[in-house]
Formats: C-alpha cells, sequence, structure tokens
C-alpha cells in the first residue's frame, strides 16, 4: 500500500472505529494499518499514529 493509500484509510478506519490506528512497515517493506491494540510488532516499525481523539 502507498504511503497516500495508507494515511487515507487509517483517517478513514480511525474515525469509523473511533480508536487509534498504526501505520507500520511490514517486513517487505510495503504499509499495513491496523487498531492500535492490535499492532503486537516493533515499535520501531509504526510509521505514525492516527488518533480520532486528537486536536
Amino acid at each position: 500500500m502507498s504511503s497516500t493509500d495508507a494515511q487515507a484509510f487509517a483517517h478513514s478506519l480511525a474515525r469509523t472505529l473511533m480508536v487509534v490506528i498504526v501505520i507500520f512497515r511490514a517486513g517487505d517493506g510495503s504499509l499495513s494499518v491496523v487498531p492500535a491494540d492490535e499492532f503486537d510488532g516493533d515499535a520501531s516499525q509504526v510509521v505514525r499514529e492516527i488518533d480520532p481523539f486528537a486536536r
């Protein structure tokens, strides 16, 4: 997934589910998106967190 697609998807998912979403780089170099409470990978792979409650 491209960076632009990952960020758009993460923003949409965060606003729909009203949870913090993590964008991370997978082992093959691609970007992926998951809710923060489901991310159990290496914190150094996190590209960005999207918090729907942040102002």
